[in-house]
Parts: C-alpha cells; structure tokens; sequence
C-alpha cells in the first residue's frame, strides 16, 4: 500500500501539472491501454497528444444534459486536441492546442475534413493526421472523456471561479445569472470548458437569453477558457497539495476507470516524469492556440461536399508556432530538429490549383529566385471555391510501429517556409507530379512569405503578449482583402470581458 499511494502521489504530480482539467495519467497496470500506431520513440523531448472525446456511448452513466447515446447522440469525435511538449533536461512544459474545425488534407482515411473527425477512425488515425499535417512527432496518446473530466474537478472538491457578467450557453448547459464567484462542481465545471455558442448579457440588457448577442469566435473562445481553466486548475492543486494520500487516492480513483492511453505508456515513464517536472508550475507554462483564419462564407465546400463551419491554417503563423513549441528555428526540421536541406536540392514542381491564371507561374518564378529547383508548372481542378494550398510531399509512408524518417517531409518544410496564406502540409505520394520531391498544389489568397521584417499596423499583424511568450501572427496582404476570411487569430488570446477567470481570496471579485 505504501509504494502504490507513493507511485499515485508521484504520477499525479506531474499530471496534474501538465493537463490540469482531468488530462491525468495512473499506474500502466490499471489504466486502459489501447493500440497506437505512428507513435514515435522520444528523444530529448516528448510529445503527449491529449484527447478529449465526445464519445457518449462509451461512458458508464448516461446524461441528458451530455446527449445520449440511446438517442443517437453517438459521434466520436475529438473536441479537444493538446499537444504537450515536454523537456525533461530543462523543465520545460508548453502546451499547443489545435482547433478541432481546423480543414487538413489527411484527417480522414480517405481524404481532407476537420481535424476532430479523424479521432472517429481511431486514435491512429488522429496521430497520423497530426504527424503528417503538422509535420509534429507524437510520443504518446491519452485519452478522456466527459466522465473522467467532472470526476477529477470533484475529487478536488471542486473549483472556484470569477464571472463578470451574466452568460449563457444552451448546448452545453452553463447557466450564470448573476456577477460573482461560483463554486463549480465537475459537472458545471465541463459546461465551462465546454461552452463555444456562448451568450453574454449585455450590461443593463434584459435578462432573457433569446435577447442576448452570441460571440463569434465558436472554438476559439472555448479554448482561451479552457486555458484559463488550466491555470486556475493549477493554482487549485498548487494550494490543497497532492501529497495526502487520500486525496492521491481520491484522484486516482477518479481518473482511472474512463482514461485510456496508448500501449507503451508504461508505469515507469509516468513516474519518470513526474520526477523531471515535480517543481514546475502549470501557471507559468505558455499555453498556445494554431493561428488559424475562419471561413466567413457559412459553410466550406470541398470536392462537392459541405463541410459547415472550418478554420484553415494561416501560414507563416502556423509554422512560427509550431517551432515556438518545439523550441526550434524555421530551418530547422519539425521533426528531428536537424537543419533542412537547401533550397537547390528541393525538386519542386507547382500545380495551379485555384483556377487563377497565371498563378502557378508566378510561385514558381518566385521560389525559382530563392534557389528552389523547379521542375514544372501545371494545372489542377479547385477542390471547391475556397481552396487551400497544399504543399504535398511523398517518400516511404509512416510505418505503424517505428519511428519515421522522411527527408521528403524535410523538403516539403523547407518550401512551405516560403508561402504565406491557407498553407498545410500533406503525405500523398499520388498528389507528388513525377520527378518532383514536393508539389505545391496552389489555392485561394496564396502570397509569398516576405523575407523582411513585417512592419505592423492595424491588420497587418496580431501581437499578443500573454505572459512569458509573446507572439506575432502575419496577416498575408491576399488574405486581409478577402471578405471571405478573417483576420489571423491569436497564438495567446486574452480574456474577453465576459470569460470567467480566478476568484480572489475573499470571493468578492477576480484574483488580480
């Protein structure tokens, strides 16, 4: 008994550290193991996807107020996806969330759609998109769900937070009705994270919810609150301790009967980690958003299909972010940190893929002059109004077990480095023209990106300083004067006036 409430305490140090809101992991012999594949082996720094799933069916107690399973409420998709990156040598611990309606060419097995319904295929499935799409190694894989969420936030005894105004969101539940500190339960707690068709009352506005206005920003909005929840999570744990061993206990019990985690996840990494990480604050790690542009149109058409609402990658933000995480330059791989090949030993062909004239010409002549190895140019059928550009790689695919080396990936980085607009990667050898090492299949608002320093001004680009980083999100000139989209969103978005936030000690206000 005494080594398993020491192996508990040590564990959730850690995890209780790096996912605050119930993303907790337990001893390899309890917690659910599932298969991963694409999982790569760790270096001198880790990646730990987190899920959360909206998967109703597989909880043990159904809940209207969740949707039931019984009535058909039985999609499976990712509603959260984190990314946690981890350096065990310096302490390091910076968190990456990617909006779940973001459109990438490989979320699905069998093509493009938002990157939440990859998880319905399968955790594989989510990993190979993230890896592929993002060019982001993953380690490891957890899984929660709703259950293990409120669970967690009670055996906590729950948490406090400080609302500004009266808000109001009918899908998830959540149901403020005056200014002031609420003592949240888990139950009330997911409502908060989950809230993205948020209502806020208007300051001396009548108190029907029909009247109220709804933010725009859907799952953006959600995902600063779900930041913000983290740290008040933190400072929670922080202050009660999870040293007592009934309180471990309580956790532990809570956590373990709906987590799931991939099949190398063992016992003693966990505790390894929480060793490496014992003294560092969830408060003071970055906790990052993927720039992304939205779609203004009201539903995103692609091959003859409507996807509804999507965000879509914004380049140079997205690749800036992504190294900020990893802690690496924009000539250094994504994937193994080693310097990217240069620029005359990429083969790149460009396929006009926005029904532009002249377009691919005008990128090819571009990448020409910074030493790229053109091959040739072509045309290619817009895969609907708002095309992204896809700069498309081959090589050998991801294994399903072993690590990956792809110097086609490398290649691929190098030339997406260059373009400025809806860029993403994507692994489809059959989409690379002949002879060509990377194709870029061009699409809508596509620039190339400016090897000067971007002069700011009022949408030129997004800063936001939100404490230890400070980041800067490019707003290519195309896109800015494309109605169709919107500007840039924010690496680390500040609180709106209506987002809860921390109760100050006495409970009369916010903890400034």
């Amino acid at each position: 008994m005494a080594r398993r409430v020491g192996v508990i305490s040590a564990a959730l140090a850690i995890l209780l550290l790096l996912v605050g809101v119930g993303y907790y992991f337990y001893l390899g012999f309890l917690v659910n193991h599932t298969q991963v594949n694409g999982l790569q082996a760790a270096g001198s720094a880790e990646n730990i996807l987190l899920v959360g799933s909206t998967d109703r069916c597989a909880l043990k107690v159904q809940h209207a107020e969740y949707g039931l399973c019984s009535q058909g409420v039985n999609g499976v998709n990712s509603d959260i996806t984190m990314i946690v990156h981890l350096v065990p040598a310096t302490g390091k611990v910076t968190l990456l969330s990617l909006p779940r309606d973001v459109f990438i060419p490989n979320a699905r097995q069998e093509g493009a759609n938002k990157i939440d319904a990859a998880l319905y295929q399968g955790p594989s499935q989510l990993v190979r998109a993230i890896e592929e799409d993002f060019g982001i190694p993953i380690n490891h894989f957890v899984e929660l769900n709703f259950e293990t969420f409120a669970k967690v936030v009670d055996a906590l005894g729950g948490i406090n937070m400080w609302f500004p105004r009266p808000i109001f969101d009918q899908e998830s539940g959540l149901n403020i009705h005056h200014i002031g500190c609420f003592h949240l339960d888990g139950f009330h707690a997911l409502q908060v994270v989950r809230s993205r068709h948020l209502q806020i009352q208007p300051l001396g506005g009548s108190s029907v919810h029909s009247t109220w206005p709804q933010e725009n920003q859907s799952d953006l909005a959600r995902i600063r609150r779900t930041h913000e929840f983290l740290r008040v999570m933190g400072a929670t744990v922080a202050a009660k301790g999870i040293s007592d061993p009934a309180t471990d206990l309580s956790l532990a019990q809570a956590v373990v009967p709906n987590l799931t985690v991939d099949q190398g996840f063992s016992e003693n990494h966990m505790i390894g980690l929480a060793t490496a990480f014992a003294g560092v604050s969830i408060g003071a790690a970055p906790q990052l958003t993927y720039p992304v542009i939205v779609d203004l149109t009201g539903g995103y058409h692609y091959k003859g299909g409507n996807y509804g609402d999507v965000v879509l990658p914004i380049q140079p933000g997205g690749s800036t972010t992504i190294n900020q995480v990893l802690g690496i330059n924009t000539r250094q791989s994504t994937w193994t940190g080693a310097s990217l090949p240069p620029p005359a030993d990429v083969k790149v062909s460009i396929a006009n893929g926005s029904g532009t004239p002249g377009q691919a010409g005008t990128v090819a002549s571009a990448l020409r002059s910074r030493g790229f190895n053109i091959i040739g140019t072509s045309n290619r059928t817009p895969t609907g109004p708002l095309p992204e550009t896809v700069v498309y790689y081959g090589g050998p695919p991801p294994p399903k077990s072993g690590n990956w080396s792809s110097a086609s990936l490398d290649a691929a980085e190098r030339v997406m480095a260059q373009l400025a607009g809806p860029v993403v990667l994507g692994y489809n050898p059959s989409a690379v023209d002949p002879g060509a090492t990377v194709t870029v299949q061009t699409g809508a608002d596509l620039t190339i990106a400016p090897v000067v320093k971007i002069i700011k001004h009022h949408r030129t680009t997004t800063t936001i300083r939100h404490g230890v980083t400070e980041t800067t999100v490019p707003d290519p000139a195309a896109v800015a004067k494309d109605n169709r989209l919107s500007a840039p969103s924010a690496t680390a978005q500040p609180l709106a006036p209506w987002d809860p936030t921390a109760c100050n000690r006495a409970g009369n206000g916010p903890n400034k």
